[in-house]
């Protein structure tokens, strides 16, 4: 690729950012948009419609831009919690990282790059005509003694990184602590889960909990919920959520209900509405959600998982890491989720079905991941004119023109490649969801790693080896030859990953800010929908997102020294993610769920791997260019980096994993100096983790009996 591609690829993406951030400015002031712009504070109430026309909603301004960069951390984890402030800090991290990284590679190796004249020397008179490739470290010349340089830069920045992620991860375990220490009584903190607990033809699942947590901890074991079968009756319940809307949307447009009355009269009759056809529609099926309901409090209808409730938090720290029985399969437990954060649909009825679909989300990734290579292979094609002639030689004519060829290979590979990963979260949130995790931020986790390492793979390996499954095999089958074949392929491919960064990263961040998708969903359903409508406030996607900072992370790190052109394009991306992300946070997006932090480990080990990448390729680049010396002296380096992990794995993490005996008991000592507030509590904790299928519905008005509790929980 020639710069002129890269400068073609640079300005249509430019030219994007700059009219989502217009448009954003304007759309945001209009009131029809405010569930799109700016839900969160509409919901909040702090944010209110405005009729009276004012023409300064048709006038782009930045005032949000400032509002963003001075929100302060405190507010931030005022207004999303610990995860919010983790998810910026990664950010924040990722930008000191590549400014220090910036500053060496723009000043000092892309400098020595241009020097050399292993591929050919820089055309200063004709710049635009230029291949990217004379700015990587493939244009030194073997043996250089300039590559001392590049092997002086990655130990800096190594040093540089490692001292910065030591700092994190101990200013982020310190949060952790202090948010815990600063909160009131939580109920997921005296709340364990218990699944596959045995079953007796003698006494109902119920009373078998009851009765074995009275025996082991009778000192600290309070009460207990058995989860019910409710499957049946949420179907239901999304049903009558649908017939209500439809309801209440013939009530408040008479025109609607006129023109349905018409066209349905011969199916309803003249003399009944519509809307009194639909509202007997809806009595019925509160009456059959009422029925399912009374049905789900029968011993039958008992899951084999109950959430057990204990007297302190030490109690349920103690329970949960303790086996339960001889047989490892049964009385499993495990920390419960807050209320709010449990995915009811989770509960699987035994310890083996679990572990089979575990088995079989491994081999559809595994599937999913392969059969990606196709678009892989496709975009690979794009970047090669000659090879595109040969396969369409219809083309040929078109290909020949220079503007078209610039976005052929500089901006449509990276595009095509953007819409066939926008499937790829989705995907893998809907394959964690059925693997047996107990709660929305189990299952967003566990979708970040899948799709963090899905990246990985298909988009650098895949296309770093031309998209052949064959070519990554091979080379991950022979170890020896790994820094070798890596030394070849990866600098090969710096044109496409810097374009990608623009193309991806610039335009991805900016139509965050635009929302495009709610967007266009908004204009659609408008025309059916009432401004008074009840709509959901949207959570951070923290599995879309956070995969792709650390995708862009390990770009950085690993093309730092082999191509430093590509670092001003990431500190763009970074600094506009910064301020979009703050004002996502402010204005649109409301915490589900608050894990206190534990993204940090996906994002420390991301950083570790990429280092060790880096080292890896830096030892093979070294051999290739005949500077055996520096090679060997780079093999210390990612064994330090693993050692340095392994220490912070030690020191860190368990705080991640579960809160000390040390913490949860003076927090329970606290408790104890208030009687009367942890008496509340504990009345409030029996009903916490009731299943919000069986609670009564309120969509018939003249249902009253519908109003009142249907079952009652022991």
């Amino acid at each position: 690729m020639i710069v002129s591609a890269l400068l073609t690829s640079v300005g249509i993406n430019t030219a994007l950012c700059v009219m989502f951030f217009a448009l954003y400015s304007i759309l945001r002031k209009q009131p029809s948009n405010y569930e799109v712009y700016v839900p969160r504070l509409l919901a909040e109430g702090t944010s209110k419609r405005r009729s009276r026309f004012n023409l300064e909603r048709l006038i782009p301004s930045t005032g949000w831009v400032a509002k963003a960069w001075r929100l302060s951390e405190e507010e931030l984890l005022s207004l999303s919690g610990l995860d919010g402030v983790v998810f910026m800090r990664m950010i924040t991290f990722s930008l000191k990282m590549f400014t220090f990284a910036g500053i060496i590679g723009i000043l000092v190796l892309l400098p020595v790059n241009c020097w050399g004249d292993q591929l050919k020397s820089i055309d200063v008179a004709d710049f635009v005509s230029n291949s990217l490739d004379v700015f990587t470290i493939s244009n030194v010349n073997s043996g250089s003694r300039w590559l001392w340089v590049h092997f002086s830069a990655v130990y800096i920045v190594t040093g540089f990184i490692c001292i910065q992620l030591f700092y994190e991860y101990k200013y982020i375990s310190s949060r952790r602590i202090s948010y815990f220490y600063s909160s009131k009584p939580q109920p997921h903190h005296f709340t364990i889960l218990v699944r596959s607990i045995p079953t007796s033809s003698s006494s109902s699942i119920s009373d078998s909990v009851g009765s074995f947590f009275n025996e082991l901890y009778p000192s600290t074991y309070l009460s207990h919920v058995v989860v019910r079968r409710t499957s049946k009756i949420r179907s239901l319940l999304n049903d009558a959520k649908k017939l209500y809307k439809t309801v209440t949307q013939l009530r408040s447009d008479p025109t609607q209900q006129k023109h349905r009355r018409s066209f349905s009269s011969g199916l309803f009759g003249r003399k009944n509405s519509v809307i009194e056809h639909y509202e007997k529609k809806l009595e019925n099926i509160e009456e059959n959600v009422r029925l399912k309901q009374s049905e789900a409090s029968l011993a039958g209808e008992e899951a084999r998982a109950a959430f057990v409730f204990f007297k302190s938090r030490f109690g349920a720290a103690t329970a949960v890491h303790l086996q339960q029985s001889v047989n490892p399969t049964h009385w499993i437990t495990e920390l419960a989720p807050e209320p709010s954060d449990v995915y009811w649909p989770f509960f699987s009825e035994s310890f083996m079905r679990r572990w089979i679909s575990k088995l079989v989300v491994v081999f559809v990734c595994i599937l999913f991941t392969i059969l990606f290579l196709i678009p892989v292979v496709i975009v690979q094609g794009l970047t090669n004119l000659s090879q595109l002639e040969v396969l369409f030689p219809f083309l040929t004519s078109i290909l020949t023109i220079k503007f078209v060829s610039q976005i052929v290979t500089g901006y449509l590979p990276s595009l095509i490649l953007q819409l066939f990963l926008k499937l790829v979260p989705p995907a893998m949130e809907f394959l964690s969801s059925i693997q047996g995790y107990i709660s929305h931020s189990d299952i967003e986790m566990s979708a970040s790693r899948k799709v963090l390492w899905f990246t990985i793979w298909n988009v650098f390996f895949a296309t770093v080896f031309s998209g052949s499954i064959l070519s990554v095999l091979r080379a991950l089958l022979d170890p020896k030859n790994i820094p070798g074949k890596l030394a070849v392929a990866v600098p090969a491919q710096a044109s496409f990953f810097i374009t990608y960064v623009v193309t991806q990263g610039w335009t991805s961040v900016s139509s965050e800010l635009f929302r495009v998708i709610p967007f266009i969903f908004s204009l659609i359903t408008r025309p059916f929908t009432s401004t008074d409508d009840d709509f959901e406030v949207p959570s951070a996607p923290y599995h879309k997102d956070i995969p792709r900072v650390l995708f862009f992370g390990l770009l950085g790190i690993t093309y730092f020294f082999l191509a430093p052109l590509i670092l001003p394009f990431l500190l763009a991306y970074f600094c506009l993610a910064y301020i979009i992300f703050r004002n996502q946070f402010i204005n649109v997006y409301a915490p589900k769920y608050d894990t206190a932090g534990k993204f940090w480990p996906i994002v420390h080990n991301s950083m570790i791997f990429s280092l060790v990448l880096m080292h890896i390729i830096a030892v093979g680049i070294f051999a290739l260019k005949k500077l055996s010396l520096a090679s060997s002296l780079t093999i210390p380096l990612p064994l330090l980096t693993l050692i340095f992990n392994e220490y912070c794995r030690k020191r860190f993490l368990p705080i991640f994993v579960a809160y000390s005996a040390e913490s949860l008991i003076k927090k329970d000592r606290e408790d104890q100096q208030n009687d009367a507030t942890m008496t509340q509590f504990y009345e409030n904790l029996i009903s916490a983790y009731e299943d919000p299928a069986l609670l009564p519905i309120h969509y018939s008005p003249d249902n009253d009996s519908l109003h009142t509790p249907l079952i009652s929980q022991a």
